[in-house]
């Protein structure tokens, strides 16, 4: 009986190991994603975008920001008009082009202005209001040139360190088209500062 109920069992164990194994319980799947381009590294405002500052990972359906694109090739050659940190999504808002303009209001220009002070342009943001003044030696009191106009980009937001060369100061601003003459007409001989207007 002994000898029958070993080769019974060892009839067993040789049908068990012959059986396919049973499946892995597939693992739960992870959250849906995209791609989206960001800053290979810190950028700053005028950098020409090509593949070599720009990477793409992925976010959270849902997580993406808006404006944000998913092909580094469609952003090559694209100006940034603001400073990004690495890692920072790169999106219409933040390059030259339609982003920037979706902005401005029926009968307003984007106008380009230069501070004197570069500390002054690192406290502005985009969305701040300004005031622009005007001053010279010539008189003793500073002219409004531009009342609370809205801020697209500030050249040294943020860090000095993200700032072109030769880009300090320098703000773009949305007005109508008389304010943009008169702000072309103070750069050109006066000395032009802001204050913060109320939102």
């Amino acid at each position: 009986m002994r000898r029958v109920a070993a080769l019974a069992l060892m009839a067993t164990a040789a049908v068990l190991a012959m059986r396919p194994a049973a499946p892995r319980a597939a693992l739960p799947a992870g959250p849906p994603t995209v791609p989206v381009v960001v800053a290979a590294g810190d950028l700053a405002p005028g950098t020409v975008l090509t593949a070599r500052t720009l990477r793409t990972v992925r976010f959270p359906v849902g997580l993406a920001p808006g404006g944000s694109s998913s092909s580094p090739a469609r952003l090559a050659g694209r100006t940034l008009a603001a400073a990004l940190r690495a890692g920072e999504p790169v999106t219409d808002v933040r390059i030259v082009g339609p982003g920037l303009a979706a902005q401005l209001s029926p009968g307003q220009v984007a106008a380009p202005v230069r501070l004197a002070d570069l500390a002054v342009t690192r406290l502005l943001r985009s969305g701040d209001r300004v005031d622009v003044l005007a001053s010279s030696s010539a008189s003793p009191r500073a002219e409004v040139v531009a009342a609370a106009a809205l801020v697209l980009t500030a050249s040294a937001s943020g860090d000095a360190s993200l700032s072109a060369e030769g880009d300090g100061g320098l703000l773009l601003l949305a007005v109508d088209g008389p304010t943009a003459a008169r702000l072309a007409a103070a750069s050109a001989s006066e000395t032009l500062t802001v204050t913060l207007a109320p939102p």
